[in-house]
């Protein structure tokens, strides 16, 4: 099935995973001609949604945090894409995660998440061209697991949550989405087994009753 079939029920359509990854096999950006692929791949979903009449489909395409020569990535695309580039995309997509990688004092959390939101607008879209697209935060979390309070978790959605919220406009944010409602493998100690709102038999963990509640407060 593709965009034929689930097209009028699909509210975003993004092509490739992580594209600037070169790293991970099980990422896009791993095998070659990855930003051919999203340049041809975005313009030929959106002309598809619109031969359909799909006019409500937004179609785009992500990163994660891109910095110093990497933050020509966007750039690198409108010059391979041309004019055609700097309309099609309807969105670009950001996928972050605050405190994970790299830790952040929970003083300087919502402070370093303005500032990587900016960053990404202002150093990353806007040179390429694409200053005005709307930015989606297309992954965000934080683990659970050895040494990593639920409790934190559920402060860290919250602080993050909080700034696209407040700094929706002024950046252009048009969406949210944390990434795993439950565990992949609660009884395992990697990070990546742990970043659930619930534990993988679906018992909640504080954050999950802390995103319903923001759910309740911003969603449009």
């Amino acid at each position: 099935m593709g965009t034929g079939a689930l097209g009028a029920v699909t509210n975003t359509l993004q092509v490739a995973e992580e594209p600037n990854v070169t790293s991970n096999p099980t990422l896009d950006g791993y095998h070659p001609a990855g930003r051919e692929a999203i340049v041809r791949g975005v313009s030929a979903a959106k002309a598809r949604a619109r031969e359909l009449g799909h006019t409500g489909l937004r179609i785009g395409f992500n990163t994660t945090p891109l910095f110093g020569p990497a933050a020509s990535f966007a750039r690198d695309l409108t010059e391979l894409g041309g004019e055609d580039f700097l309309t099609d995309p309807d969105y670009a997509g950001l996928d972050f995660f605050p405190d994970v990688f790299q830790p952040v004092d929970a003083s300087d959390l919502p402070h370093a998440v303005e500032g990587l939101l900016r960053h990404h607008r202002d150093s990353v879209l806007a040179p390429a061209g694409l200053g005005d697209l709307p930015l989606h935060i297309t992954e965000h979390g934080w683990p659970t697991g050895p040494d990593r309070s639920p409790h934190r978790q559920a402060d860290v959605v919250e602080a993050v949550v909080k700034v696209i919220a407040a700094r929706s406009e002024r950046l252009h944010l048009r969406g949210s989405t944390h990434f795993a409602l439950r565990d992949a493998d609660s009884t395992r100690t990697g990070l990546f087994h742990h970043f659930g709102l619930t534990t993988d038999d679906y018992a909640p963990k504080p954050a999950f009753d802390t995103t319903k509640r923001l759910v309740e407060r911003f969603s449009v």
